[in-house]
């Protein structure tokens, strides 16, 4: 029966991971795969997540299995970050998954086959994985307009419309900061103006949010959750410690439900821990014990808080420098937008063949739609990247 199988085609995102590994080129540079890096290239383990899992090995008396909706102590600590106390804890309900793609694969399957959703909008562009895994899930996926004709801006009105057409009982998918691929994202009154038209069409809103404190702070990021709900009342988070906690191969994330009352958190809870039940029947351990460790001790929270600032301001001075450095080149083409972006993502404006020009003349790999992982860069590559983009524009 396999050998019947053709190829499936390989991941856009990370098979440019493959061809950069493969590419001999000692400058190579890779600005494709969504990791956080330092200067040195390297993606760090964070001070505070080393030191708790020093205490994580002196204190672990077991490798038991969780329960389907993961540590005990998880859920709390993780709505303390997302709401700050603003929210009704009877109303949350929190389930500790496999990263933030986890999240909203269990939010998929939770939609289509216990609540009966039938179709979800992606912002156009999205992450590229959002498609395949909402359609595995069953559920339809149409798109809703979000960025301009450039595709470099925000078409705020455009967005608008679009919602204004999206029929009662379907999903919406929104990025709460940090957009991906754009990083363009919704100021504070446009929040306000989407979090009416959800409720007003009862349109249920997911909120992907992958970045938290990447944009503007741990705080800041997360008011656009704490206003759905107060303006909207029920809807879903699919959150991840990823990239705020360099966890990426520990695959933690949560789907966080927030209903009008408790019966229905509690209600919906138990239809979600059915879906995993049926998935990956529970969470690992480490990844999620390692966050509620840092998260639930004020000393290594605020470690934390600070260790995010500075990936934070490191990544906004790499949107500068290479704005600058543009600027001084004289370039044709103005690239202030960078620096209006938030986030580890930025479209580039750079079209198909000039991104296949940069990895096949410069050993220079970006997502083929243009996006660029400004974290990639460093004050030893910016100038390379800039020549090269000269180039090719």
């Amino acid at each position: 029966m396999f050998g019947s199988l053709e190829m499936a085609p390989p991941d856009a995102i990370l098979g440019l991971n493959v061809a950069f590994r493969n590419d001999t080129n000692p400058n190579k540079i890779n600005l494709g795969v969504g990791v956080y890096k330092d200067e040195t290239g390297n993606t760090p383990v964070l001070e505070c997540v080393k030191k708790a899992e020093r205490l994580l090995l002196e204190s672990e008396t077991s490798k038991s299995y969780l329960g389907i909706d993961g540590l005990p102590e998880y859920g709390p600590l993780v709505r303390k970050v997302l709401f700050n106390g603003t929210v009704d804890e009877s109303r949350a309900v929190t389930l500790q998954t496999p990263g933030g793609t986890g999240a909203l694969r269990v939010a998929g399957d939770f939609l289509k086959y216990k609540v009966g959703a039938s179709r979800i909008w992606l912002s156009n562009p999205t992450w590229a994985n959002h498609k395949g895994v909402f359609s595995s899930a069953g559920l339809a996926v149409d798109s809703y307009t979000y960025l301009d004709s450039t595709g470099l801006a925000l078409d705020f009105q455009g967005m608008l419309d679009s919602i204004s057409q999206i029929p009662a009982g379907d999903v919406i998918c929104l990025h709460a900061c940090c957009h991906n691929p754009s990083g363009v994202d919704l100021k504070p009154e446009q929040w306000e103006q989407i979090a009416e038209a959800c409720k007003d069409r009862g349109i249920l809103p997911l909120i992907d949010f992958a970045y938290q404190g990447f944009a503007n702070g741990l705080q800041e990021d997360a008011a656009a959750l704490r206003l759905f709900a107060e303006k909207v009342g029920e809807f879903l988070i699919c959150s991840s410690f990823s990239k705020n906690f360099g966890l990426y191969c520990e695959r933690i994330g949560a789907l966080t439900i927030v209903a009008e009352e408790e019966s229905a958190a509690t209600a919906a809870l138990s239809h979600a821990k059915k879906a995993v039940r049926t998935n990956y029947s529970n969470p690992p351990k480490h990844g999620g014990a390692v966050v509620s460790t840092v998260l639930g001790c004020d000393e290594l929270f605020a470690q934390w808080d600070g260790e995010v600032a500075a990936m934070r301001n490191r990544i906004n001075g790499l949107r500068k420098l290479f704005v600058d450095t543009m600027a001084a080149k004289n370039s044709p083409v103005d690239f202030s937008f960078i620096q209006q972006q938030r986030g580890m993502f930025s479209y580039s404006g750079l079209n198909p063949m000039q991104v296949d020009q940069l990895k096949n003349d410069h050993s220079i790999y970006i997502v083929g739609s243009g996006r660029i992982n400004v974290a990639g860069l460093n004050s030893g590559n910016v100038e390379q990247l800039c020549e090269a983009i000269l180039e090719v524009l």
